[in-house]
């Protein structure tokens, strides 16, 4: 009886492991999609450290 109980939660343990795995995300991350770039691009002619 002890062996097929310890199967039984191995069986578990390994199962509930592979849903966890292959089983939907449950990330709850906003959908922001693309952001603006509201910065300026680099210009090397602007450059003071030459």
């Amino acid at each position: 009886m002890a062996i097929s109980k310890i199967i039984a939660n191995i069986t578990q343990y390994i199962s509930e492991a592979a849903m966890r795995i292959f089983g939907p995300t449950d990330d709850a991350y906003p959908v922001i999609g693309v952001q603006p770039f509201t910065g300026e691009p680099y210009d090397k002619s602007k450059d003071d450290n030459d």
